[in-house]
């Protein structure tokens, strides 16, 4: 994509946090918005205010961890906006705690939010944009935490390195189709995230523990020294226009992302020290 002007974009989880930021700063650049997300109350007072600044925005329901969902995701968004150009799956929740504390259900519910809402967002929607044509991109948010594993982040963690798989995979695959990719890997950012998570977990993956609530509450808390949402906004749309697939706000993840791959280099000239020669 070259330019917002006129653009069609659908964010997932974009009543608040870094989804509505995006759609502020998107808006701003002369995109037309869908909103998506789980919290109607949320949902209505977000496209309000995009709209009482001028913007053209609409909002839709939807539980991204349901495939039907986000096909009527889909078909309103291409309803409303006629040409579909920017899907960005922002849409999740926060969990932290050990994994011998990790309850099936908690398992389920991150896994369900965090990596089958955008495999969802990729099954409505990819189809639809190689068939349109013209300028593309799909985005995700992914997390620091899905570039470098961490104790006590071991289910998020999972679905976030799937997350970032998916969208490296996809930058190879449509290359040649002129759609862009990008993922969102930032550390924390200043959004009620935490808040979030805990009001929209249905009574189908049962209760938590209080002490992986207490543990997430402590790890996920924003501080002072947090970026902003509206900040990553600006750097994840400077993104889209440069098509660059990574977007990493965090300068502070850099050394920790770099040692991470040098561990895995260097276990190559260990095996080969060892006689290993295959």
């Amino acid at each position: 994509m070259e330019t917002f002007e006129g653009r069609g974009a659908v964010i997932t989880g974009g009543a608040s946090g870094i989804g509505f930021a995006s759609a502020q700063e998107f808006t701003r650049r002369g995109a037309r918005v869908v909103l998506a997300d789980i919290d109607q109350s949320a949902l209505d007072a977000a496209v309000e205010q995009l709209r009482s600044a001028g913007a053209e925005a609409h909002g839709v329901i939807c539980d991204v961890t349901k495939l039907d969902a986000v096909e009527h995701l889909a078909d309103e968004s291409f309803r409303l906006l006629g040409e579909v150009n920017l899907v960005f799956n922002n849409a999740g929740i926060a969990y932290a705690g050990p994994v011998a504390d990790v309850t099936h259900g908690d398992w389920r519910w991150v896994i369900d939010v965090d990596l089958w809402g955008p495999i969802h967002g990729v099954e409505a929607f990819l189809p639809r944009l190689v068939e349109q044509g013209g300028d593309r991109h799909i985005m995700f948010t992914a997390s620091f935490a899905g570039m470098v594993g961490n104790a006590g982040l071991g289910p998020y963690s999972v679905a976030k390195f799937g997350v970032v798989a998916l969208a490296e995979g996809l930058a190879r695959e449509l290359k040649g189709e002129g759609i862009g990719v990008s993922v969102l890997c930032p550390m924390i950012v200043d959004t009620p995230l935490m808040a979030n998570s805990e009001r929209t977990r249905s009574d189908a993956y049962g209760d938590r523990s209080e002490q992986a609530a207490a543990i997430a509450q402590a790890l996920i808390a924003p501080t002072d020294e947090n970026v902003r949402p509206d900040d990553i906004a600006r750097l994840t749309a400077d993104a889209v226009l440069a098509n660059r697939l990574y977007i990493l706000p965090h300068s502070a993840s850099r050394e920790s992302i770099r040692r991470r791959f040098e561990r895995i280099d260097r276990t190559f000239t260990e095996q080969a020290a060892g006689g290993w020669t295959h």
